[in-house]
């Protein structure tokens, strides 16, 4: 996995408007990798190889996705370095590339519960006053 480093060099007045660049531009880095994981089918590739390796034959089968579906998925989560590929002769393999990704999305599913029992409570309340 490759790791970014940045290096800011300023002078003191320049400070503030370097900050709210620096914060800028992560936030569109973020909001671009958070993009990869906006289809439904990504995040169930993802999980999908959380369980191990797969081709492109194996996800499509398991997933129900066409083969032209799946490889186009895979080249978005590729392109975002969240899958890694192994080539073996004509095969190619996919993995994870960061086990804390499936942690990730299991938080965000945790918060997503809470917030849909939040929401059925308040719709419990409205119903039965």
């Amino acid at each position: 996995m490759m790791e970014l480093q940045i290096c800011v060099y300023t002078n003191e007045g320049k400070d503030k408007m370097v900050n709210q660049t620096l914060q800028l531009e992560i936030s569109q880095l973020e909001a671009d990798f958070c993009s990869a994981l906006s289809d439904p089918n990504r995040l169930l590739i993802l999980y999908a190889l959380n369980e191990g390796p797969r081709n492109v034959s194996d996800l499509t089968n398991e997933l129900n996705l066409n083969q032209p579906t799946t490889s186009r998925h895979l080249k978005v989560l590729r392109e975002h370095g969240l899958v890694h590929t192994t080539r073996q002769g004509t095969s190619i393999t996919y993995e994870i590339s960061d086990q804390r990704l499936i942690q990730a999305l299991d938080l965000l599913r945790s918060v997503m519960r809470d917030r849909l029992a939040y929401r059925a409570g308040l719709m419990e309340e409205t119903a039965n006053p």
